[in-house]
């Protein structure tokens, strides 16, 4: 499977860039794909076509109600001929959110389980119970990440057509910039932004699939933690779509920005240096992060 769409490098100006010396550049992989987009698209079609090798007929994952993952496997399912399987963390809520409407609309088919099962599902046992009357599916992990994930991930960098020092990516499972280090030549670094709040959990994460060590993970942007943010974020959003007609979902690529923005100014990065914003999709959480902004009088353009 060829990408829909080769994702445009776009590079920005600012007078805080210009005077920092620094070329910034964001790597529009939110272009890939309008609803299997950014890193979804790259995590997922290795693993359908092991599901095509493999004689699959159903897609079976798990994820949050607000799920990207969710919305890209559903999408994915329906435009490449699978029915697809959601476990979704938490209580069933109706009317359903904007995310699992979409991925219903798709053909997804539901099942809740609670937070606690949840945790659960990475359990052999817990899992083969959960699955026992399911056959000729595939199985796909919560965020996507595994061995063919990592591999398709991996070609994020191989096509790149600029010579660059420092690659940034938002983190959540891990498996994308797992991908991007693997590809690194000997001068280039990779910086991850974790979404989630004590995030270095994931360094182990990441050491299984990597093949480098010319990366790190900065933990000082995420906000709260995952899906939380604060009006400085939205504002950062907002002023950063204005500015530059790109909009940037609130739960990841925000937030690696917002760090990469602040790092700049800080001095982190050596003047003269090229950095790569890797811009991983999510714009479907949106108007579910807008829903929950309501009571706040906050709201992403």
């Amino acid at each position: 499977m060829n990408l829909p769409l080769i994702p445009p490098l776009q590079e920005l100006f600012d007078s805080v860039l210009s005077q920092k010396k620094i070329r910034l550049f964001i790597l529009r992989e939110d272009l890939i794909h309008p609803h299997i987009s950014g890193n979804k698209w790259r995590k997922l079609y290795c693993n359908i076509e092991a599901a095509k090798l493999n004689g699959s007929e159903k897609l079976i994952t798990f994820g949050g109600a607000y799920s990207n993952h969710i919305a890209a496997t559903a999408a994915a399912g329906n435009e490449f001929g699978f029915k697809t399987l959601g476990f979704i963390r938490g209580e069933e809520q109706l009317p359903l959110n904007s995310t699992l409407s979409y991925a219903k609309s798709c053909g997804m088919e539901f099942r809740y389980l609670s937070r606690t099962d949840y945790r659960l599902k990475e359990k052999p046992e817990y899992l083969q119970q959960l699955l026992k009357h399911e056959k000729g599916y595939y199985l796909i992990p919560e965020g996507g990440t595994n061995d063919l994930a990592v591999k398709g991930c991996e070609e994020i960098v191989v096509d790149l057509k600029v010579d660059f020092d420092y690659i940034c990516c938002a983190v959540g499972t891990g498996g994308t910039i797992s991908g991007i280090i693997n590809s690194l030549k000997s001068h280039q670094k990779a910086i991850g932004f974790p979404a989630l709040k004590g995030g270095g959990f994931l360094k182990n994460d990441i050491e299984k699939y990597t093949i480098n060590s010319q990366w790190e993970l900065n933990l000082d942007y995420h906000f709260g933690g995952y899906a939380k943010v604060k009006p400085e974020l939205i504002n950062f959003i907002n002023s950063f779509k204005i500015q530059h007609q790109v909009p940037l979902d609130p739960v990841y690529t925000a937030k690696m920005l917002f760090g990469i923005w602040d790092l700049i100014e800080k001095d982190y990065f050596r003047a003269c240096s090229t950095i790569i914003a890797v811009h991983t999709g999510g714009l479907q959480g949106i108007e579910g992060m807008n829903e929950r902004l309501k009571n706040k009088g906050l709201q992403i353009l």
